[in-house]
Order: C-alpha cells, then structure tokens, then sequence
C-alpha cells in the first residue's frame, strides 16, 4: 500500500519545500488563477505582480483601470489577451456587485456555499474553488489539480480507469481520506510540482523519479 507521508516527505527532499503564490485573499487567488494562460508559473508572477504595480490588486482598480494598460500586462500572460481583460473586468464587477467590494467575506461562510461563491468566477470550477479555500486556510481533503491528480492515480490511489475526470478525482480523494497530511498547501504545490516536472502525463520520467519505488505505475 502505498504511504502519502512518505511520498511527500520523498518529493520534499528531491524539490525543496513549496513556495506558496504570492496572491493573499479570494480576490488576489482568483486574480492569481486567470493570469496567464498556458505559460509557467514564472510568467503568472510577472503579470500579477505587473498588476499590483500598475493597476492595484482590488475590484475597484481593476474595473476603473484603463484598457491599455490592462491590455498591455494581459499580453504578458499568452494567447487571447483581450479574453483576459474581459475576464479581470468580470471577475471585479462580480466582486463588487455581489460581494461588496470584498471577497473576504466567503471565508466566513460554510464550506459548501463558500465553493459556490467562488465558482461564480471566471475559470474558477469546483476544484479551484477548494484550491483558493485551501489557501485561504479553510480547507477540507487534500484539494489537487491535474498534475497532482495523475501522480495520485499512478501511485496507486483510486481510480484510473474511473470513467471520467470527476470521477477519478472523488477516487482518490476517498483513497486518500485516512492519510491526510496536517497541512494541504505544501501537499498540493508538492505533488503539482511533481507532475510537472518528472510524472508528466506523456513520457513521465521515472528514471529520475525520487518515489519511484512506492508507485505502482512504474512497478507495472
């Protein structure tokens, strides 16, 4: 069976521990998660610190900002820039005609409600909402994307051969349950980190993998 604190601990010594992002709060998080489009993290910080710089990092600033400079930072951020700006603007209206200016507030609602909030967000789904929460420090479970998804699955927790994506990722977060580290956000960066880097989900390098021996898929 396999031992998530082991497998943590393995992926800890082999990347260092996790830099958190830099984004603090709802507002910031989801601010965080539309960025950039399919550019590295290093690229996302560039933009989100260009718009705290140039433009402030709150729902007011964002709408009364001027479409050039919003336009010029979301250029930085890849493909379809003028989609980004419409979706900084979007994600301001809706904080401040829904939430008064202040997305604080979804922290002290109940967990559940608190989702639903948060997916009223552009591309914010279910599991970016339980990542935002998670950073935010109110979390429940071990939140994962893709990358941490697929190092799960492989290892051998849940279900691969699930039917699709929502269900192979309930699998293993019932996989996982009893195993629960104290502290979710070094557990996400970590195993994100690892799908990015080595457990790629084509050609994974398992050569270079430093829990090689506690997964099941290079075992196979």
């Amino acid at each position: 069976m396999p031992d998530l604190r082991k497998i943590l601990a393995a992926l800890e010594r082999h990347y260092g521990p996790p830099e958190m992002p830099p984004a603090r709060g709802p507002f910031e998080l989801v601010i965080w998660e539309n960025a950039c489009y399919l550019l590295p993290d290093e690229r996302r910080a560039e933009v989100f610190a260009g718009l705290r710089e140039r433009v402030g990092l709150t729902a007011e600033s964002i709408w009364k900002a001027g479409e050039d400079v919003l336009r010029e930072l979301a250029a930085r951020g890849g493909m379809r820039p003028e989609t980004r700006v419409m979706r900084w603007r979007e994600i301001a209206r809706i904080t401040l005609q829904e939430f008064g200016g202040d997305l604080d507030c979804v922290l002290a609602m109940e967990y559940g409600k608190a989702k639903k909030a948060l997916q009223k967000f552009p591309s914010i789904g279910e599991p970016g909402a339980e990542k935002i929460l998670m950073f935010c420090g109110k979390v429940h479970g071990l939140p994962l994307e893709s990358n941490g998804l697929r190092v799960l699955l492989r290892i051998g927790y849940g279900r691969a051969d699930a039917k699709n994506y929502g269900a192979k990722y309930k699998s293993v977060q019932e996989a996982i349950a009893g195993e629960l580290p104290k502290e979710s956000s070094p557990a996400h960066l970590l195993l994100r980190a690892h799908g990015k880097a080595l457990c790629k989900d084509v050609e994974p390098r398992c050569d270079a993998c430093p829990i090689a021996s506690l997964c099941s898929f290079y075992r196979a």
